[in-house]
C-alpha cells in the first residue's frame, strides 16, 4: 500500500465507522453516510482509502480508465445512479482493481458474480446483486472520472471512503487527522463506560441521569447532549 496511507489505515483499523461518524458530528463536519442499503458483499471486511470516482453509463471502460489513473490504496467509488435493475460491477473489474492495488469498491448500484467476488476477497460494498448486466449504453457525461454520487452525497478525490459492517462513510481527507483524534477519544470513553457497566455501575449512574431529569424539569430547554458535554459522556455527543 502507498506509504502515505499506512498511518491512517492503521488508525482506522482500531476504530469503527460509528466512531468516526460521531467525531464528524462533534467537529461540525457533515456526516456523509451511504444509504443503509449499501452493504458489504462479504461481511467482516473493512475498507479505507482515497476516493477514485467513476460514473457508469453502461460500459466497463470508465472503470478501467479510473483504475489506470488510480494510486495504490484508492477506493473505486462507482456511481450507477442507485440502479438495482442491472449490475455494473462483476468479477473481472474487481479482479482488475485488486491486481492494481486498490483497497476496494463502493458501488451506488448493483453487482453480480457474487460467488466469484467472495473468492476474490477484495472489499466490495453495493446495493445488492442481480444477474443482468447493462442493457443499454448512454452518452458518457462530463466529469465521469471527477466525482461520483452515493445516495444524496457527491464525493471525489478530496474525500476518503471508510467502510465496515455498519456501512460506508465519506470524510474530507484534509480533516482526517482531526476526526481520527476525536474518534479515538470517543472510542476510549465508550470502552470505559462499557467496562463500568460490566462491573455493575449502570450507564444511568455514570452519566448522572437522575440529575439530568431534575435539571430538565427546571429547564425544559436543557438537552441530554448538553448534559453529556458537561459530564463527559460519549453517548449522543
Amino acid at each position: 500500500m502507498d506509504t502515505r496511507h499506512t498511518a491512517p489505515v492503521a488508525r482506522f483499523a482500531a476504530l469503527t465507522t460509528a466512531h468516526v461518524a460521531d467525531a464528524c458530528l462533534r467537529a461540525g463536519v457533515e456526516v456523509r453516510c451511504a444509504p443503509a442499503a449499501v452493504r458489504p458483499v462479504l461481511p467482516g471486511r473493512r475498507l479505507f482509502g482515497p476516493v477514485r470516482p467513476a460514473r457508469h453509463v453502461g460500459s466497463v471502460d470508465v472503470f478501467l480508465e479510473a483504475i489506470e489513473q488510480a494510486a495504490e490504496g484508492d477506493v473505486l467509488v462507482v456511481d450507477d445512479g442507485g440502479r438495482t435493475d442491472r449490475a455494473c460491477i462483476g468479477d473481472l473489474v474487481v479482479l482488475e482493481a485488486r491486481a492494481a492495488g486498490l483497497a476496494g469498491l463502493v458501488v451506488w448500484g448493483a453487482h453480480r458474480d457474487t460467488v466469484d467476488l467472495v473468492a476474490v476477497g477484495l472489499p466490495v460494498f453495493s446495493l445488492g446483486a442481480t444477474p443482468s448486466g447493462p442493457l443499454e449504453l448512454d452518452p458518457r457525461p462530463d466529469g465521469a472520472l471527477e466525482q461520483a454520487r452515493v445516495g444524496p452525497f457527491t464525493v471525489g478525490p478530496g474525500d476518503l471512503a471508510l467502510a465496515d459492517d455498519d456501512g460506508v462513510l465519506f470524510v474530507p481527507a484534509d480533516r482526517a487527522g482531526e476526526l481520527f483524534d476525536l474518534a479515538e477519544s470517543i472510542r476510549d470513553t465508550e470502552r470505559r463506560q462499557a467496562d463500568r457497566i460490566r462491573a455493575g455501575e449502570s450507564l444511568r449512574s455514570q452519566v448522572g441521569f437522575a440529575a439530568y431529569l431534575t435539571a430538565r424539569a427546571a429547564d425544559p430547554a436543557l438537552t441530554f447532549r448538553a448534559h453529556l458535554r458537561a459530564v463527559g459522556g460519549a453517548i449522543e455527543e
